[in-house]
């Protein structure tokens, strides 16, 4: 294989059906809670919370929807390029990039912990970091379309194991006492930040506008963004509901993978040791999710460095994918032990901010478009 060689990243050969919006709004919806859940939520009264803010995430998704039904939507670049302008564009590429490696850190850096501490704790991490890297480049490789096909894999994978979490519904020892208090005594910091942390894992839709051209104009998106985020809203209510009943608020503080320790208690007549099998199915989720970013972080520096318009060749590609799996053996080596809380936190506000941005940007600047070629602005 010649790494000078043209290759496709952004083919299109076909229309994708409108239930991959629904796999990857619930999926990209999912990937964080498994990390960084316990940090702030953990009081019994935050079901209220992720019920509000999922009903304001579903508004927010409506926005969103109306990005998709614009006509620059399906235009791809051309379509970004010829709403915003190419100097903006590169001006946001550019504040999308760390974005991107901050998330694709905490995806890889996350996974490989979980994978450290419960299945090959004897393995230096930054191997684990170099298999997770090559396999997302593979993916990411074979181009846009067929890595967003992936999500079927992904999807099926996970969803099922929400069932897996019922049988600490009739745990022994859990009693709904474990669900006092349903009212917050004050209105703590604590409580402010479990809410900011409930919108941030709500957070990843934002990034299917760059999808619309696989996608589509359909007029059911919106049906699809919202069942997307409904089917994640009750898969949160349950799993928080389940690991209050395990461990109760002060223990589910002090957890730091709640949800991979609950399943460790679980034994089938086949499996021993089912959270294994659970991690390693969880992989496709996250293998999933980092191709795609790869993609667009890849994207990205053509936009910034102004390539946009010139062929694709592997060496490129490989070179931006070689940059950020550095990125990733430096932080592990030097911040994620120490300063792991503040990524954490600094990737919760990015999240949050760029969740409740970008629709509403997108959608005034589309209308602000439009009312200029119309003579009425």
């Amino acid at each position: 294989m010649n790494v000078l060689t043209e290759f496709s990243l952004f083919d299109k050969t076909s229309t994708l059906d409108g239930v991959y919006v629904t796999f990857m709004v619930n999926r990209l919806q999912m990937l964080y809670l498994l990390l960084i859940m316990p940090i702030y939520l953990v009081q019994p009264y935050m079901i209220w919370a992720i019920l509000a803010v999922g009903v304001l995430s579903h508004f927010n998704l409506m926005i969103l929807s109306k990005w998709f039904a614009s006509d620059y939507s399906v235009k791809g670049y051309q379509g970004f390029s010829q709403l915003l302008g190419r100097p903006l564009l590169r001006f946001l590429a550019f504040l999308g990039l760390p974005l991107l490696l901050l998330k694709i850190s905490i995806l890889v850096l996350g996974y490989s912990e979980i994978v450290h501490q419960f299945v090959f704790p004897a393995v230096d991490r930054n191997w684990m970091l170099l298999f997770l890297m090559v396999v997302s480049i593979y993916m990411a490789a074979q181009g846009m379309e067929k890595t967003i096909r992936f999500i079927v894999i992904a999807f099926f994978c996970t969803i099922w194991m929400i069932v897996l979490y019922y049988s600490f519904f009739t745990y022994p020892i859990a009693s709904l006492s474990d669900l006092y208090p349903l009212i917050p005594e004050n209105s703590s910091d604590f409580f402010w930040k479990g809410i900011l942390l409930i919108w941030s894992s709500l957070s990843g839709p934002e990034f299917l506008i760059f999808l619309a051209p696989w996608l589509g104009k359909n007029e059911k998106i919106p049906k699809y963004l919202s069942i997307g985020n409904a089917i994640t809203v009750i898969e949160y209510l349950l799993l928080f509901v389940a690991t209050q009943f395990f461990f109760g608020a002060d223990l589910l503080r002090q957890a730091k993978f709640p949800m991979i320790e609950m399943i460790r208690y679980l034994q089938l007549p086949v499996f021993e040791r089912i959270d294994i099998i659970l991690i390693a199915l969880y992989m496709f989720h996250f293998l999933f999710t980092i191709a795609i970013f790869l993609i667009y972080f890849y994207g990205g520096l053509r936009i910034i460095f102004q390539k946009r318009d010139e062929p694709i060749n592997r060496l490129s590609f490989f070179l931006a994918c070689l940059f950020i799996y550095v990125s990733l053996v430096l932080l592990n080596e030097w911040l994620w032990e120490e300063e792991q809380n503040v990524l954490v936190d600094f990737h919760i506000w990015a999240g949050a901010v760029s969740y409740i941005l970008v629709p509403s940007f997108l959608v005034a600047m589309t209308k602000i478009k439009e009312r200029t070629k119309g003579g009425t602005f």
